[in-house]
This record gives structure tokens, C-alpha cells and sequence, in this order.
């Protein structure tokens, strides 16, 4: 039992639900991650640019899934978010036929509205016909409307949430989750992230930026943190939802926690717009507030699910920041490797594979990393997966704006 645990302010992990590049399902992620095959290739979306390539969710039917009407209205990021809490709520052996709805709140992360549509809707605007413009445009893509569209498909009636910090947002949202239950106002929160950012415009603009990597020639080896030939991140598609439940409620309907949510940080850089601070101060303060939340030393915790994006910039700022906390990092894991930055997703399927590290004694491997950046000292687990025996783990992210957040899992 850790201290945080000890001290009853531990809230139970008790449901996943995942749909990202890497499989339909939690368990399909899982079994992706642990063969560690990246699932970048070229989008037919993307066509023509300098960056042609992503992770994308593989198709699936979503008349069939969500129903006719249902798929029609909502955009890919909230399909993706409806879907992945159905299946946590599921995993957790909930009825929201039986549940207080007015006990029940949902928080996901969404880095930005979706721009899915906006593509015709302008385009109709453009060609000076507004009246054809869809009435849909707006309540499909703000980005509210994730946790809204949770909310109307289960039956939610509590605290119904959006949190916007960049690639930070997933994190972000379950920080906010567990403070939700920890103040009494709700006995269970879905909490999460969802963003589906493959679009020309999202592409170019990151691409602008010099954020994307600009490997055509071999998009599967494209994402790669922490190599010393990695060139930018490779958008990523998803939605990660983790069912936050108190201890006690999950006890009382006998239910087996998944794991524990400990602790949480968050910290602001205040140094650039867009880039990170090179000495990794803000993501250091984060996950030191995190420690602390969760009552754990440095020394406690036994692996790191890393931001890892594959930049020049972001990597070694990263590895400054663990050295700061920890001065000899545990063993670390880059999810975005296998399935490109889902932005707002990410961090929430960072941490729903934190938890099944923690469950399964085993860390998934490093994607693509080939030749270990000599300015990095860090323990990164590659090639096959690590099994350890972890006890507390902490997943970390950070997001333009300076945005930082992290969060401490503690096994069940």
C-alpha cells in the first residue's frame, strides 16, 4: 500500500476504454504497444503535402456502432471519445441504465475544436452560399462537445467538462477528474482525451512550425523519441477514457481497481510560446507536485511513461527535467512512437498504458530507436518489452504554451 493510498485519498482506476492507431479496443492497444510496431503511413487525407503520412484510426463502421443519425452527427473526435468511454464504462462493470447519473461527471481533454468539416462549410461560404452551409457545423465541432456527446450517450448528469492545455489536455483532465471525487462531488468521473488532428490545415500549420517529421521516404520509422535521428513528431489520431471512481464506491459494488491514481501536477513554463524550457523547469516542478499529491519519494517510483515527441527541442528538455527529479531516471517508454501525438488523447492513453504497465509487470518498447541521441541520458526501453515489477509510475506531457502536467499511478 503506498502512503498516498495509506492516507485514503487514492482514487481507483477501475475501467479503460481505447481506440487508437494501434487497435480497436484496450486490449488490442496493449498488444500492439508490447510488439512495438510503429502504425504510421501515408493518408489518403493528407495527399500532396510535404507531410503525407500519419497514425490513423483504422475504419470502422460507425452507422453500425453509434447508429445512423448519431455517426452523422458527430465529428471524428467525439466518435472516437464516445466509443473509448463505452468501452471503459463496460471494462468497469457499469449500468448507466442503473447508475445516480447526478453522481457521475465526465472530463476529457481536447487540444483543438475539430476542423473535420470545415473544409466544405468554407467552401460554401466562399462560393456565396451560406443557406447550404450545415446547421451541424458548430455543435459538431466545438470542442465541448466530446464530453457533452459522452455525456447524452450514458446518461451523465454531474460535471460535464472540457480541458484545453495543448498536448497537456489528457493529462490535464485527469487531474481535474481525480479533484472532482477527492471534493465529494461526484463518486465516478470518465476522464480522458480525444483529438483526431489529421487535416491539410493541421498538417501544414504543424508542419510551419517545423514541428512534423518530414520522413516520406519511411513513414514507419518517421516517429522516433529520443534517436538521434528523429526529425518531428507524426500526428496521431484517438481517444483514451479511464473510469476515476472513490475507493469505497468501487468496493461496495465489488469491483477490482485496475490500479490507482495517486497523485497530480501541473506547472507552466512561462518561457515561449511554442518551445519548452530547455532545462525542463516547468515539466519538473509538474511532476514534483505530483510526487507530492501522491505522498511518494523520487525513489518510489519505478518507471516513467514519457512525453517523448520526437523533437529537437522537446526530448532533451524532457531528459533535464527526470534528471532534476530524479537524478537517475527510471527505465522510460515513448508511447508516441508506435502512434504519432493524438494531441489531447495523448496524454490519457499514456496513462490507461501506464496502468496495464502496472498491471502486467511489463513496459512496452521504444518504437524506432536505432541510435540513442548521445546528449540524452536516459534508461529508454527499446526494441522488446522490459518486464519489471512496478509499483508507481508517472506519465508525464507538455503542450505549446508551456503547458505541463503529470500524473502518479500506483499499483492495485
Amino acid at each position: 500500500m503506498t502512503v498516498r493510498q495509506a492516507a485514503g485519498k487514492a482514487v481507483a482506476v477501475t475501467g479503460l476504454g481505447m481506440v487508437t492507431p494501434a487497435g480497436f479496443g484496450a486490449a488490442a492497444t496493449w498488444e500492439r504497444f508490447c510488439d512495438g510496431r510503429p502504425t504510421a503511413r501515408h493518408d489518403p487525407a493528407l495527399a500532396g503535402l510535404n507531410v503525407d503520412f500519419s497514425c490513423r484510426v483504422d475504419a470502422y463502421d460507425a452507422p453500425a456502432l453509434l447508429g445512423g443519425r448519431l455517426a452523422r452527427r458527430l465529428d471524428r473526435f467525439a466518435q472516437l471519445a464516445v466509443l473509448a468511454a463505452r468501452e471503459a464504462v463496460a471494462d468497469a462493470r457499469l449500468d448507466p441504465a442503473g447508475w445516480d447519473g447526478t453522481r457521475v461527471g465526465v472530463v476529457l481533454g481536447v487540444s483543438a475544436n475539430s476542423v473535420e468539416h470545415y473544409r466544405v462549410e468554407y467552401a460554401r461560404m466562399d462560393e456565396g452560399r451560406p443557406d447550404r452551409v450545415s446547421p451541424l457545423m458548430l455543435p459538431r465541432s466545438i470542442p465541448n462537445m466530446a464530453a457533452g456527446e459522452v455525456g447524452l450517450d450514458l446518461g451523465v448528469l454531474g460535471p460535464s467538462l472540457v480541458t484545453s492545455t495543448a498536448c497537456a489536455s489528457g493529462t490535464t483532465a485527469l487531474g481535474l477528474a481525480c479533484g472532482l471525487i477527492r471534493a465529494g462531488s461526484c463518486d465516478v468521473v470518465l476522464a480522458g482525451g480525444t483529438d483526431s488532428p489529421r487535416s491539410p490545415m493541421v498538417a501544414t500549420a504543424f508542419d510551419r512550425l517545423g514541428a512534423l517529421s518530414r520522413r516520406r521516404h519511411d513513414p514507419v520509422g518517421a516517429s522516433r523519441p529520443f534517436d538521434a535521428d528523429r526529425d518531428g513528431f507524426v500526428l496521431g489520431e484517438g481517444a483514451g477514457v479511464l473510469v476515476l471512481e472513490r475507493v469505497d464506491h468501487a468496493r461496495a459494488r465489488g469491483v477490482r481497481p485496475r490500479a490507482y491514481l495517486a497523485g497530480h501536477g501541473s506547472a507552466a513554463d512561462a518561457y515561449h510560446f511554442t518551445a519548452p524550457r530547455p532545462d525542463g523547469d516547468g515539466l519538473a516542478r509538474a511532476v514534483e507536485a505530483a510526487l507530492a499529491d501522491a505522498g511518494l519519494a523520487p525513489h518510489e517510483i519505478g518507471h516513467v511513461n514519457a512525453h517523448g515527441t520526437g523533437t529537437a527541442l522537446n526530448d532533451p528538455a524532457e531528459a533535464a527535467a527526470l534528471h532534476r527529479v530524479f537524478h537517475r531516471p527510471p527505465p522510460v517508454t515513448a508511447n508516441k512512437s508506435v502512434i504519432g501525438h493524438t494531441m489531447g488523447a495523448a496524454g490519457a492513453i499514456e496513462a490507461a498504458l501506464t496502468v496495464l504497465t502496472l498491471q502486467h509487470g511489463l513496459i512496452p518498447p521504444t518504437a524506432n530507436l536505432d541510435r540513442m541521441d548521445g546528449a540524452i541520458d536516459l534508461d529508454v526501453v527499446t526494441k522488446v518489452p522490459r518486464p519489471l515489477d512496478v509499483r508507481a509510475a508517472v506519465s508525464v506531457s507538455s503542450g505549446f504554451g508551456g503547458q505541463n502536467a503529470a500524473v502518479v499511478l500506483t499499483a492495485a
